[in-house]
């Protein structure tokens, strides 16, 4: 038990009453110079004083060694100060502070706490070098809240870029909200503020509380760095302890790089998580699964279906249900809907032990405008542009980065890596990559500004981009980068010393906006827009192509893709299979929306769940068994993946049977004498004795039909197979006549050379 010595004789406090006056009103810009213990003179002698600001409390007591020292107020809003006549060696101690046990009450409270004025600075001046000069890529380990033993005390550092405050405090229920109480310390001219602050435990809530010297600005900012966040509306940020979660994905994680090379197959399920399966809710009806659920649940349904990856649409903390996630504020964090960040962690784990990549949108194009994210954070345009001709997307509302700026890219870039290490994210798709390219996107002539040569692309952007591929591969040489680019730029998915943009895949948003228009037409207008089937593949090696069927395309009014196709209800379903499967016959990986696997009718919306009860018909559920089907071939035929890039995988038979809507090829594997023949027809017209040229004779064995009843088909194919002729045909030494079912798309392969 502690003893109490006497009360010290009043005295004047040895601070400055400006200083003091600063610190109670709660704007003084470097709270270190006063509060904690300092070196003093009084009465000519050299001594130690202490000061708090503790405004809750009735008394404080310094509890040094066992002893209790009391504390003088003053003044009246909380300010206290002991000194220590005669001392000058620096010691540890803690508060023991009295208050009320609750506003009005004669009961009163005890408790301790450590001083966060004792200790000195986390962030090393080398960490503050790399920061101001763009090159620290791993700032999650340094900015936001750190879980750490400071000289011996568990706390946390909290620590956050902002060099236009006046005063950053940290703000949370362990201090009332209150920002006067844990103003942070400013680290010179790097712009950032840190302190530590003992007893910080995981789950505790909190935000930083600006004030700028500009017209009395003051905010209260969620962290940009936080690990959680509270569930919107709620925008609080949440300490997390990034260290402990146990993984038990080294297995994936070592095969990584060839499971992820250009020759393994790629076949990705995009999902949206809170609107993929829902379950029932007393209070809201249906609720969201949470990570751990979709675990449980997403994981094996997408491994059964054959699929090598998932890709989740924005899953970086976000405020409006509405954004699908594309309006991030949280680039560290994942989002509160679904469950904690061990929660997250625990749904990779499980989709890599399950042999399941996970790729995740992530959105360095913008930002939104909310109040406790990124615009405006320090009462200046600190992140984004500001001038809004440069710093504003008008389509969607948001701002856009600023990315001439060592510490914005930097940002963007830590965050990049984040996702790889801490959650072993496997790939990054990045959104809206033709948005950041060119200065005058979605623009009007006169609401842009020109480059330095008097250009429209966006030169800072494009460094980024290329910075950001060269970092994420030096780190993570075996994980895939991918861009959501709508354009024509060239080189988007070339390395970047060859001047391309360095990413490992580009979307072929022209194939899949050729292949829609192609496929909605009446069968009977086809043969005018033949081209449309065939465009493709004069640029299909420019790039390295993913073929996507993603969100975008059934959303707002666009419709389902089964409800895009032509035809009766027969017709509608033949026409879904035959672009299924001349998707996955073309070059290219392959990506397919959640929902499209079992033809729903209607769009997507975020707001509800795919339509599984379509799954007790027959058509669905056997359009879910062709999909799974074709991942199955797809997977067990090299030729139809192991080169996708160049010209050496594929090989016209015919692409001029205009009149039928035929097209024929041949795709290759590494080993050329791999190969398989590919025929489609999407006419509602069969094409009985159809004859096609083939490189080498033998027994051509029908691998996957379209047509085939167990698809919900008519059932029209070859038997099993077909053998080849010693007839010349379209400029090969064989052929082989086969019938090609309608609306339908059929592979061959040799089998018996003879």
């Amino acid at each position: 038990m502690s003893s109490v010595i006497e009360p010290m004789s009043h005295h004047a406090s040895t601070a400055n009453a400006s200083a003091i006056a600063a610190i109670a009103g709660g704007y003084h810009n470097s709270p270190f110079d006063i509060l904690g213990m300092h070196p003093v003179t009084v009465g000519g002698k050299a001594s130690l004083a202490i000061r708090t600001f503790q405004p809750q409390a009735l008394s404080v007591n310094v509890h040094r060694a066992g002893t209790q020292y009391p504390m003088e107020r003053v003044h009246p809003a909380g300010f206290f100060e002991t000194v220590f006549a005669g001392e000058t060696e620096f010691f540890p101690y803690v508060f023991a502070i009295t208050l009320h046990e609750a506003p009005g009450s004669p009961q009163t409270h005890h408790y301790e706490i450590e001083d966060p004025y004792r200790f000195p600075p986390v962030l090393s001046d080398f960490d503050l070098h790399l920061f101001s000069e763009g090159t620290h890529l791993r700032l999650y380990e340094k900015l936001g809240a750190q879980l750490m033993e400071h000289r011996g005390v568990e706390g946390a550092c909290f620590a956050v870029w902002a060099p236009n405050a006046e005063r950053i405090s940290v703000i949370g229920g362990f201090n009332q909200w209150d920002g006067r109480r844990h103003p942070m310390r400013p680290r010179g001219a790097s712009g950032v503020w840190e302190i530590f602050i003992p007893g910080i435990q995981q789950g505790d809530l909190y935000k930083f509380e600006v004030k700028t010297r500009y017209q009395g600005y003051m905010a209260t900012k969620s962290d940009p760095c936080a690990f959680a966040a509270e569930l919107r509306p709620k925008t609080a940020s949440v300490v997390w302890d990034m260290d402990r979660y146990q993984w038990h994905d080294s297995e994936w994680m070592a095969a990584r790089r060839a499971r992820q090379s250009f020759e393994a197959p790629l076949a990705i399920y995009e999902v949206h998580l809170g609107s993929w399966k829902r379950e029932p809710d007393e209070q809201y009806g249906h609720r969201w699964l949470s990570y751990r659920e979709l675990a449980q649940q997403l994981v094996p349904y997408v491994k059964e279906l054959g699929y090598t990856h998932i890709e989740l649409m924005p899953i970086t903390e976000y405020p409006f249900d509405g954004s699908w996630g594309y309006q991030t504020v949280g680039y560290f964090a994942p989002t509160s809907r679904y469950g904690t960040p061990d929660d997250f962690r625990h749904f990779v784990d499980r989709a890599h032990e399950s042999g399941l990549g996970v790729i995740i949108d992530w959105v360095p194009a913008h930002f939104p405008k909310d109040a406790h994210g990124l615009s405006f954070f320090d009462g200046t345009h600190l992140y984004e542009h500001a001038d809004l001709r440069k710093g504003e997307h008008q389509d969607w509302g948001s701002l856009i980065y600023n990315y001439g700026r060592n510490e914005v890219r930097e940002f963007l870039l830590s965050s990049a890596l984040f996702w790889l290490d801490k959650y072993h994210i496997d790939g990054l798709r990045v959104d809206a990559v033709a948005s950041m390219l060119y200065l005058d996107y979605s623009r009007k002539e006169g609401e842009w500004i020109a480059n330095q040569y008097g250009g429209r692309e966006n030169l800072e952007a494009v460094a980024f981009l290329k910075r950001f591929n060269e970092v994420v591969h030096q780190e993570y040489p075996d994980v895939l980068t991918f861009a959501e680019e709508s354009t024509a730029w060239g080189g988007v998915s070339r390395p970047t010393y060859v001047g391309g943009l360095g990413f490992d895949m580009k979307w072929n948003m022209g194939w899949m906006h050729d292949m829609l228009e192609y496929i909605g037409r009446n069968p009977v207008h086809r043969r005018y827009h033949h081209h449309n089937l065939t465009f493709s593949l004069l640029y299909a090696f420019t790039e390295n192509f993913v073929l996507p069927l993603s969100h975008d395309e059934v959303v707002h009014g666009k419709g389902a893709l089964l409800a895009k196709m032509p035809g009766d209800y027969w017709q509608q379903f033949a026409n879904l299979r035959a672009l299924y499967g001349y998707m996955y016959a073309h070059p290219g990986k392959k990506l397919l929306f959640m929902g499209g696997e079992i033809g729903q009718w209607n769009e997507w919306s975020h707001r509800w769940e795919v339509e599984w009860v379509l799954l007790y018909f027959d058509a669905h559920r056997q359009i879910q068994e062709y999909v799974r089907a074709l991942n199955r071939l797809y997977r067990e035929q090299p030729a139809l993946y192991q080169v996708d890039f160049t010209w050496n995988g594929f090989e016209w038979i015919d692409f001029h049977d205009v009149d039928n809507s035929i097209v024929s090829f041949l795709r290759r594997a590494k080993d050329p004498n791999d190969f398989v023949v590919v025929a489609a027809n999407f006419t509602p017209v069969p094409r009985h004795g159809y004859r096609l040229g083939v490189p080498e004779g033998g027994y051509y064995r029908e691998l996957l039909n379209s047509d085939s009843s167990y698809f919900g088909g008519g059932n029209l194919g070859n038997n099993g197979g077909v053998p080849s002729e010693a007839i010349p045909w379209q400029g090969r030494p064989h052929s082989i006549v086969i019938t090609v079912p309608p609306l339908a798309v059929a592979f061959f392969k040799r089998e018996n050379r003879f």
